[in-house]
């Protein structure tokens, strides 16, 4: 009897490892395939009247090809885990889309174009706001739509629940980084702030937990971030950032931007339990055998706190994978 006991909780352990496995392969598969950014979609978004009723699409890049006239808020469809930062906002009855990621053509396909730039909303005698807005791809969720400027980091859901153990990052990019930082907050005029700004793309593996007062704690099981501190006009294809287990921060290519993410103003978010918006309290590196359960990818145009950015700094980005 105990004999078959035995036999079949490993069955079923057996069974459940296979279809863990599956889903996160799954997860690999869908994610890789939507990162070749050659079926683009779109939402036309009719501003309000006040700020000049301009009409603006705000792109995503799965693949029914079709761009409607809609100011519903983004729902993503199955299997959809990509989010770009192109978003809905309607603060006090006002309604705004910000673009940042734009389709481009490249050979017979697609790539993706993120970008840094200024936003200006402008109605006369009422509204004069100039505001930096950065370029963003994302796995992940942006809900919308945006309803104030409290809080930037609050909006974004950077990460999925994920169990495996990737190698890399690959992806083609080209580049035109290190412009200057201007800060606009849309409170006051651009400010000019005296140094350079450059794009960043990170893989990031979590292990996560929420206590009893339903705050999330983490520890960092992997890493892999890399700058793009240097021009490239030609496209670098297949290029790889490894990702590294463990606590890096004695490495000699560590660097600080690298490290854990806990009391900054660039902390990540996440919705617990009970589905309200936490920070996620990232206070400590992993062993390095310790499994994930969260993952997070990221492409930023610049890499600086929100409202601040290189003016200029541009990212064109294709066949983006997770390498397992």
């Amino acid at each position: 009897m105990r004999r078959n006991t035995i036999f079949y909780l490993a069955a079923a352990l057996t069974l459940t490892c296979s279809i863990n496995v599956s889903a996160q392969s799954d997860i690999v598969q869908k994610i890789n395939t939507y990162g070749t950014f050659d079926h683009w979609s779109g939402r036309e978004i009719k501003e309000s009247g006040v700020i000049g009723g301009a009409s603006k699409t705000l792109y995503e890049f799965y693949g029914n090809e079709q761009t409607v006239q809609s100011n519903n808020p983004f729902k993503a469809p199955a299997g959809y885990y990509w989010r770009t930062n192109n978003i809905l906002a309607v603060v006090a009855g006002i309604t705004k889309a910000n673009v940042t990621v734009f389709p481009e053509k490249r050979g017979s396909g697609y790539c993706a174009r993120i970008e840094t730039h200024t936003e200006e909303v402008k109605a006369a005698g009422i509204i004069n706001l100039d505001v930096v807005c950065q370029g963003a791809l994302l796995v992940g969720a942006l809900p919308e739509p945006i309803k104030d400027t409290k809080n930037p980091m609050a909006k974004v859901l950077y990460g999925i629940p994920f169990n495996g153990r990737p190698t890399a990052l690959q992806f083609d990019y080209k580049a035109i980084v290190g412009c200057e930082t201007i800060r606009g907050t849309g409170f006051s005029g651009l400010k000019p702030l005296g140094k350079k700004d450059y794009p960043e793309a990170a893989i990031i593996l979590q292990k996560r937990w929420e206590d009893e007062k339903g705050q999330v704690h983490a520890l960092r099981v992997g890493t892999g971030i890399f700058r793009f501190t240097k021009n490239a006009a030609d496209w670098v294809n297949g290029f790889k950032v490894p990702v590294k287990y463990g606590d890096i921060s004695k490495n000699a290519d560590f660097k600080s931007y690298m490290g854990l993410m806990h009391g900054t103003a660039m902390d990540l978010h996440t919705l617990n339990s009970q589905g309200k918006n936490v920070t996620v309290i990232e206070e400590g590196w992993a062993a390095p055998d310790e499994e994930p359960n969260f993952m997070i990818i990221k492409f930023l145009s610049s890499c600086g706190l929100p409202f601040e950015g290189g003016v200029g700094n541009t990212l064109w980005l294709d066949n983006i994978k997770v390498i397992m």
